[in-house]
């Protein structure tokens, strides 16, 4: 990252330039911010190319087929501006180095880190070749190493499957040593998705060996030995020799698919970089441990964005200092994008992770920064809802990051316990080690109850983001502190909605004895409120027993008007609802949130259509369009279950943070302290703790609990609890 030169432009297309990144052929790369603050690598093209009509022509047609370019490993283009004098293009900024800069750093990868690099790469391409797209320039260049995976970059010469590229009829497209024999001949017509696999296997090939299989030297000589030679795979590892081989073969028939090479490649022993969780954190991480910390080493420095200084003369070169604080309205929020690995700058090395040094700042210089730790199952049975917190919590590190003037910079680390409480330990272990300000989790009950005691004694806040049990406050954790509504007070919700909503008199109860001691509650506590101020009675189903008939006959029998399933299986929940169907029940059927899984929907069919739940997490797409719209672009997909409250439990503690005299040398223990007073305005509700209550939802408003309603294929979101009215 180097100054701007004299005769750079200050802004392109609305975009503030912050630095030069580099330099090519094609043009000039810039570190630019755009006008909501996210950091971007623009790319300007030369003017010559720019003077070229066919040139321009092409760059015009290629920019509107990436634009709609999304995936996780993908960086695709942002913004652009074919008919600008200069034409110009914009990608999400990525700070982590280039798997050249590794490999001839620091050798060939290991075997497993080969794998990972090729099955995301295969991902990235598959999802390229699904659009319609060709890259045509899958180099080591081409590819950034970030914590958590490689990411693709430069659509630069991406060429619409089918098309005919507008360059000189003999121009080679491409870089030599990684491309394709039809790329070599400079056959356009022949260059398709195949193309590709066999760059991608240059590069595998070079990641495994640190050697190009088609040797260096002279373009001429390279391109040569490419379409009539065959590739040199001496040094690469036997575990990967064949797939590679036929990447490379030199008919494009013979090539496996993208799709075949990333399932050809993947491992599920290995482990990504939030797999880190051996003894000792010695294998923390997809990549080897020099090459960890030389992400870590580069991350950590994008967050010294700097500012746009010119030297005074084209020949002297200035220091640049740290980007100034800008008079931003709070509410804006800016996203940052660290490849990813959202402003994480984990450092490993010596065996142990190291996140700060004793002043709190990062090990190489710069701003404060804070360590939030992150456990959760993300492998295991409850994979989904833990991937969900981790990226709606590093979409919350970034946008603080992202933030003018901010007193700290925040890091997120995390820990896969899969659910399992030794791991749960061991996490917890290395987290206290650590003294990280808090940690955000686990997400299952198993974890937080083994890995409570080591928080308790560490004085680490332990946040639980989606996990409440009445065994929970059964232990002395002042340390404490659950951002979602209780689970012994989920039939508020229910209540409410039989009162307010879909008034019933006689509400019937079918208690699934197999929810164990939730399912008892949730009955226990529909008695003491009935809803509607009419009476409820219980009809158990045994936890051994598959037939909800004679339950359901008992309750209609008794003119039953609503009914409610206090089970937490949604196979056994669609059982129940068939009976109801098939009994001819109509009126109101409700459920909890823990029903709300596609397993419900596939195996009640039609009888689970209309069916109510209660919940206490809010639908993500409904809490701010900034929120959806940047997690869809940074990983692809909209926002899954608890993602906005991870995303909220960042900004609780980051708020805790600030509001103390000095946040970059606050303990842990301070940070616990201050967590029981004060209240956040977050995305999916107000918090609040007190003192006496671990419990940051005001449940006396209802105001933690939301409610859904199965429709088709889906749950379609009614709204908070407390603010629905008419038939919902």
């Amino acid at each position: 990252m180097r100054p701007l030169a004299a005769d750079d432009p200050e802004d392109i297309g609305g975009h503030r330039l912050l630095a030069r990144l580099g330099a090519g052929g094609m043009g000039v790369v810039y570190l630019a911010r755009s006008p909501g603050g996210t950091p971007l690598a623009l790319k300007v093209i030369r003017a010559e190319h720019a003077a070229d009509p066919a040139f321009r022509a092409r760059f015009r047609r290629e920019v509107t087929a990436v634009r709609g370019l999304s995936g996780r490993w993908l960086v695709p283009v942002v913004a652009a501006d074919p008919e600008a004098r200069a034409p110009w293009l914009a990608t999400e900024f990525v700070p982590g180095p280039s798997l050249v800069e590794a490999v001839d750093g620091h050798g060939a990868l290991p075997v497993a880190s080969v794998r990972v690099l090729g099955s995301r790469l295969a991902e990235a391409l598959t999802a390229v070749h699904a659009a319609g797209l060709v890259h045509r320039d899958v180099k080591p260049g081409n590819v950034l190493l970030g914590l958590d995976g490689p990411r693709l970059i430069d659509f630069g010469i991406a060429l619409a499957a089918g098309a005919t590229a507008l360059t000189a009829p003999d121009a080679v497209v491409g870089t030599p040593g990684f491309l394709s024999p039809e790329q070599a001949r400079a056959r356009a017509e022949e260059t398709g998705p195949p193309s590709d696999v066999f760059s991608l296997g240059c590069v595998l090939a070079y990641a495994a060996s640190a050697r190009r299989p088609f040797g260096t030297g002279h373009a001429a000589a390279v391109l040569f030995r490419t379409v009539h030679e065959e590739p040199d795979l001496t040094d690469v590892p036997a575990g990967l020799r064949p797939l590679i081989a036929s990447c490379l073969a030199k008919d494009p028939a013979s090539r496996p698919t993208a799709a075949r090479v990333k399932a050809a490649l993947h491992d599920p022993r290995t482990a990504l970089a939030r797999d880190a969780g051996s003894a000792g954190g010695r294998e923390a991480g997809w990549l080897p441990p020099a090459v960890l910390r030389l992400v870590a080493e580069r991350s950590a420095r994008a967050l010294d964005v700097p500012a746009p200084r010119r030297p005074a003369t084209p020949t002297v070169a200035a220091q640049a200092p740290p980007a100034p604080a800008e008079d931003r309205p709070p509410a804006r929020r800016r996203m940052l994008v660290l490849g990813g690995a959202a402003a994480s700058v984990l450092a490993v090395g010596g065996g142990t992770a190291a996140y700060l040094t004793r002043s709190g700042r990062a090990s190489g210089g710069g701003p404060d920064v804070r360590t939030l730790g992150f456990q959760a199952d993300l492998s295991g049975r409850d994979k989904a809802d833990g991937a969900a917190q981790e990226r709606g919590a590093r979409l919350a590190v970034a946008h603080h990051n992202a933030r003018a003037g901010v007193a700290f910079r925040l890091a997120l680390d995390t820990f896969d316990d899969r659910g399992d409480a030794t791991r749960a330990r061991q996490a917890a272990e290395r987290f206290a080690g650590a003294a990280v300000s808090a940690v955000l989790g686990p997400n299952t009950l198993a974890a937080a109850l083994a890995a409570g005691p080591r928080y308790q004694a560490a004085r680490t806040a332990m946040v639980l983001i989606s996990v409440d049990d009445p065994r929970l406050g059964e232990e002395e954790w002042d340390i404490l502190r659950v951002t979602r509504a209780p689970e012994q007070l989920l039939a508020l919700p229910l209540t409410s909605y039989l009162t307010a909503v879909r008034p019933a008199d006689r509400t019937a109860v079918i208690d699934d004895r197999a929810a164990g001691r939730t399912g008892s509650d949730l009955a226990d506590a529909l008695v003491r409120r009935p809803p509607h101020e009419g009476s409820v009675r219980v009809y158990p189903v045994p936890a051994g027993s598959d037939d909800f008939s004679p339950a359901v006959r008992a309750a209609l029998a008794a003119r039953a008007q609503a009914v409610v399933f206090t089970g937490t299986s949604p196979r056994r929940g669609a059982r129940c609802a068939r009976a109801l169907a098939d009994a001819g029940f109509t009126g109101p059927r409700l459920g909890t949130w823990h029903l709300m899984r596609p397993a419900f929907l596939q195996e009640a069919r039609t009888a689970g259509e209309g069916w109510v739940f209660g919940a206490p997490f809010t639908d993500p797409d409904s809490v701010s369009g900034a929120f959806r719209s940047a997690h869809r672009a940074a990983y692809g997909t909209a926002p899954g279950r608890w993602a906005a409250e991870a995303y909220d439990a960042v900004g609780l503690v980051a708020r805790a943070l600030e509001s103390l005299d000095d946040p970059a040398g606050a303990t842990p223990g301070a940070v616990a302290q201050r967590l029981s007073d004060l209240t956040y305005q977050g995305l999916a509700k107000t918090l609040r703790f007190t003192a006496d209550s671990p419990q940051g939802i005001d449940v006396q408003r209802d105001a933690g609990y939301f409610l859904y309603r199965a429709e088709g294929n889906s749950f379609r979101f009614l709204g908070r609890n407390d603010r629905i009215t008419g038939r919902g």
